[in-house]
């Protein structure tokens, strides 16, 4: 009896043209997970609209520049009423910032704070002598103490100072001054039995508490019960501990630490790049964490496609390229599912029930198509590890590209390890 040679396959039965066909759909699903990434970036542009008007009613970054002693004088060439501005010898102040609850507009919420800020110090005697101006030029009886900020719609009681035996109201400036702030009654700094002062400012805020450090020795002690400040300050604090429950921060600053003078005649200096800065930050905000979790798409795709591309080529079973369309759906349905129950609970919350739904879903799916037990099990157990994988890097913030890279090594070792056999023909 003859033999007959069994017919050879061709190229588009192959197992090269199937893994080119899966790979094409791969970039194809890219498509709807760029959709998916713009509906992440669009709804946290749209919390962060949010964020701003809430936190603009509160009170938005809190800025102290002060006090600062203003006496008038007569300039002996232009003959016309200047202003002269004198810093502190030395600035002491401690400020306590405590989390308010957080402001609620529909499902987006904003972190703010309450700030209690006393401060206290001591004046030296104004010098003059540097502009040539006689003492009977300088009008001492109307001295003013000014003190610069922001926000003074955010201030929730009268800014209170006493300077010597003076105890001083202040009023907001008006918009022709040369900075937005508050000032004192006028008073007659000549006659004050003493040179120190003490004073408190309560203001509400959020993101952001920055201190100007005019004191010739300013020395600062900030606290708080938010756990992730960030020191962005021009000076660094000298020592801080940040803790679960909070932080504390202590600056001193002397005047050869900064590049500004202690007196300035005619106009005021612009400082506001040399605070000491504490910023409330959220490290990584639910929207972060979808945006994070989305880019790591094609790697969930691409991995899911060659396990069960091994499987079909380890088996012989057949998979059609429109089951393979139905798992990346599935797929990129995870990421929708996450961002719509983060909006209503938490980030991991919303993890492990986006993620435990497709799981199973793919699963049940692969009893189906793959016709047995073990093959669907074995992809449960490796989607179950994947995705908790990723939300291990996403949680990582110093050591994700470590372990990252790690994982990632790992699995090409497996893949290398399980594609040894196959026959590419």
């Amino acid at each position: 009896m003859e033999h007959q040679e069994l017919e050879p396959k061709g190229f588009f039965q192959s197992t090269t043209a199937k893994m080119i066909l899966i790979g094409l759909l791969s970039l194809f699903l890219l498509i709807p997970l760029f959709f998916v990434q713009d509906l992440i970036i669009e709804r946290s542009i749209r919390q962060q609209e949010v964020v701003e008007e809430t936190t603009s009613k509160w009170g938005e970054n809190v800025f102290i520049n002060g006090p600062v002693l203003r006496i008038p004088y007569k300039d002996n060439l232009t003959k016309k009423i200047q202003f002269a501005y004198f810093f502190p010898e030395t600035l002491n102040s401690t400020v306590d910032a405590t989390m308010q609850k957080a402001l609620k507009r529909s499902i987006y919420e904003s972190n703010v704070f309450a700030t209690k800020m006393n401060f206290s110090g001591t004046y030296s005697q104004p010098d003059f002598a540097k502009k040539n101006i006689p003492n009977e030029n300088i009008f001492w009886n109307q001295a003013k103490i000014i003190i610069q900020t922001q926000n003074l719609k955010s201030l929730t009681d009268e800014v209170q100072m006493t300077f010597g035996n003076q105890k001083l109201v202040f009023e907001p400036i008006n918009s022709n001054e040369t900075f937005d702030g508050l000032e004192s009654q006028l008073f007659d700094y000549a006659t004050l039995s003493k040179k120190d002062f003490k004073g408190t400012v309560n203001v509400n805020g959020s993101n952001q508490i920055k201190i100007i450090p005019i004191g010739k020795t300013t020395s600062v002690s900030m606290k708080s019960d938010w756990n992730s400040p960030s020191f962005n300050g021009f000076v660094s604090p000298t020592d801080r501990n940040v803790t679960s429950n909070g932080f504390t921060a202590n600056w001193k600053v002397l005047h050869f630490n900064r590049p500004f003078a202690q007196q300035y005649f005619e106009s005021f200096p612009n400082l506001a790049s040399y605070g000491l800065e504490t910023d409330f930050i959220t490290p990584v905000n639910e929207y972060q964490q979808n945006e994070r979790a989305s880019k790591y798409g094609f790697l969930v795709i691409g991995l899911t496609f060659l396990i069960f591309f091994l499987i079909q080529s380890i088996s012989k079973i057949n998979i059609h390229i429109f089951q393979y369309t139905m798992i990346g759906v599935a797929l990129i349905m995870f990421y929708t599912l996450l961002i719509s129950i983060t909006e209503h609970s938490s980030f991991s919350f919303a993890y492990s029930i986006a993620g435990s739904a497709v799981v199973a879903l793919i699963t049940i799916y692969s009893f189906s198509i793959l016709k047995n037990k073990k093959f669907p099990v074995f992809i449960g157990i490796a989607l179950t590890l994947l995705y908790t994988f990723i939300y291990v890097i996403i949680q990582l913030e110093d050591y994700a590209l470590l372990v990252g890279s790690i994982g990632l090594f790992f699995i090409l070792a497996a893949v290398m390890y399980f594609s040894r056999k196959i026959d590419w023909k």
